[in-house]
């Protein structure tokens, strides 16, 4: 298991993300930068394979140092992150358009990922039968008000389904902890003021 910290890890079975594997998470770019952070904080190296507008602006510096960005992968982005998978701990993969692959077509994939030692994250592409699944539902922001402030943090909530084991959920939330003061934000409420 690719350990995880933070209040992502009680969600995840056996608190991460399994190695050698493919974990499929919703296009919830949030969570998947607290996953990146989380990893490189800790130590470990990782990859993101075809996702340029993802913002890495919540990770620290000296972690960013430890991720590795392929933009534009070319037309064998499932290559790219094959042989990332092979030398890092995690690997985000996401497809411009929803892909489903076929188990002929993930073979080569998942022969590269029994190699190394990563986990396998896919955003937009389905591969057979993953070893856990990831979705993620945007529920509340902190720190605005009627009016005034500004996003100091962000709830979701989150539901990991594993192989064999049951379904967990938990409200999971990024950025800063509300003071007692600040008010929540249901996003149901929020409204667009041109």
């Amino acid at each position: 298991v690719l350990a995880i910290g933070g209040e992502l890890s009680t969600v995840l079975p056996n608190g991460g993300l399994p190695r050698r594997a493919v974990t499929h998470f919703s296009d919830t770019p949030a969570l998947v930068v607290e996953l990146l952070d989380q990893v490189a904080e800790a130590g470990g190296r990782a990859g993101v394979v075809g996702w340029p507008e993802l913002s890495y602006a919540g990770i620290g510096a000296e972690a960013l140092e430890r991720i590795i960005a392929v933009p534009e992968p070319g037309i064998d982005d499932l290559s790219v992150a094959g042989v990332l998978a092979e030398g890092l701990d995690l690997v985000i993969l996401r497809t411009r358009s929803p892909l489903n692959l076929s188990p002929v077509r993930a073979r080569p994939l998942l022969a590269r990922i029994r190699k190394g030692d990563a986990a396998l994250v896919t955003v937009n592409t389905q591969v057979p039968s993953p070893a856990l699944t990831v979705t993620g539902t945007l529920a509340a922001f902190h720190g605005i008000g009627r009016g005034t402030g500004r996003i100091t943090g962000i709830d979701f909530d989150v539901r990991a389904e594993a192989k064999g084991q049951r379904p967990a959920s938990a409200r999971v939330r990024l950025g800063e902890k509300p003071a007692g003061d600040k008010p929540v934000v249901d996003k149901q409420k929020l409204r667009l003021v041109t």
